[in-house]
């Protein structure tokens, strides 16, 4: 008797579900302010909390990759769910307690650990559920995470202010833990060599042919392969660019153009909302011209844009090229695991997609002190702008460079059916 397959759309509600709660972690500003206050800790005490919880994702993503390939998505997901829940949970105790270092253990180290598993755990099972449309799937969850703190951030102030911080965490730490249980449980893999009824029927009349990935490796073959490291360069570029600027936006827009601070601040919040925008718009579009031409794309828009950003003195102009760079940057999260499978095939996506997030927890620590160097030795972010200029300028030259390993793989693939016929 055939087991009945589950909804691949509710699989994806499910990934949402995810990675809008583990997304909030992007919101963690809004705590700046009131713990500083109420502690008098500095701000860059309380920021380091955010720190440690992204170096965490990173971590928990590479080492724990591996665990999501042979336990499935499911218990992944309520791994992830535990660790982010009970961190942030348990954030409200060490604000009781007046506790920097167990703020630290909790939301940084602990609810980090549940956010490098979320976040891969949906992901690989995503690709598997859409052979026709990898991009689009990938891009659906991980917008999720992009939103996410549009999202969480007025809900936290008004928690914050109506029942104070330690409650707020408490309150918080319970919801992200049933929703994300609550959709960890219905994810699952298809079973093996599944494809949707409509595209199966096109693939077995020959009216659409299934492009086949270069290769099937496992995690640790696949980062043994140039190609490899060449995604991972790629990723830690437009990572480090975007969220330097990311991190420098409000002084950026004042100091360039003559924003206030509430404009400023405002951008931030659009911003926002564009970085969630390009996760789903560049990773749809990547299914139509290809993973290689989606990055090539990003890097030529990149460099244009961060030679002009220095050179622009009229707001609207500045804010619209913003917005354009952090489509890019939201892109280049969503692309990368159908990238991944393409490159490397779906065997082991997880674990590989793991790895290659070590570029991001490297870039979140890079960037944003970078950019921050930058303007204590200029007295100005825009000498930062025209540097990460030129390290587009590297990452457009390996986005060519890798289509030379593609064509290899490609002419080996065809040269190995032409024998086996």
């Amino acid at each position: 008797m055939n087991q009945k397959v589950k909804n691949r759309w509710l699989i994806a509600l499910s990934a949402v579900g995810i990675h809008i709660s583990i997304g909030a972690v992007y919101a963690w500003s809004v705590f700046t302010n009131p713990l500083r206050e109420q502690f008098g800790w500095t701000s860059s005490q309380v920021q380091l909390t955010f720190s440690i919880a992204i170096l965490f994702l990173g971590l928990s993503a590479a080492f724990l990759g591996h665990f999501v390939e042979k336990y499935g998505p499911r218990r992944a997901g309520l791994l992830a769910s535990f660790c982010f829940g009970v961190g942030v949970f348990s954030s409200g105790f060490a604000v009781n307690l007046g506790s920097l270092p167990l703020l630290y253990l909790s939301f940084g180290v602990l609810a980090g650990i549940g956010l490098g598993v979320g976040y891969i755990a949906p992901v690989s099972t995503l690709v598997k559920w859409f052979p026709d449309r990898r991009g689009l799937a990938t891009g659906l969850a991980i917008m999720g995470f992009g939103f996410a703190a549009a999202i969480a951030s007025p809900i936290m102030n008004s928690l914050i202010s109506s029942v104070g911080i330690a409650n707020t965490f408490f309150i918080l730490g319970a919801v992200y833990f049933v929703v994300m249980t609550l959709s960890s449980l219905y994810l699952e893999r298809p079973p093996e060599g599944w494809m949707p009824e409509g595209f199966k029927d096109k693939v077995n009349s020959g009216k659409v042919k299934v492009k086949k990935d270069l290769s099937q490796l496992m995690a640790n073959e696949a980062i043994k392969t140039r190609r490899f490291y060449y995604l991972w360069i790629m990723l830690f570029i437009n990572v480090t660019c975007g969220i330097a600027i990311l991190s420098a936006t409000s002084p950026l827009a004042q100091e360039t153009v003559g924003l206030t601070a509430a404009q400023a601040a405002a951008l931030v919040g659009i911003l926002g909302v564009f970085n969630g925008i390009g996760r789903l718009g560049w990773a749809s579009i990547s299914d139509y011209i290809g993973r290689p031409n989606t990055y090539t794309t990003f890097f030529v828009i990149q460099i244009v844009l961060f030679a002009l950003l220095p050179f622009t003195t009229a707001a609207l102009p500045f804010q619209i090229m913003l917005m354009i760079i952090y489509t890019c940057y939201g892109g280049g999260f969503a692309s990368i695991p159908a990238y991944i499978g393409d490159m490397f095939g779906t065997k082991q996506l997880g674990a590989i997609h793991g790895y290659i997030l070590t570029a991001w927890a490297a870039a979140g620590l890079v960037g944003p002190l970078f950019a921050a160097w930058m303007y204590d030795t200029t007295g100005s972010y825009a000498n930062s702008l025209i540097f990460f200029a030129g390290l587009f300028a590297v990452a457009l030259i390996i986005s060519l460079v890798i289509r030379i390993d593609i064509r290899k793989l490609e002419k080996a693939n065809e040269e190995n059916e032409q024998a086996a016929a």
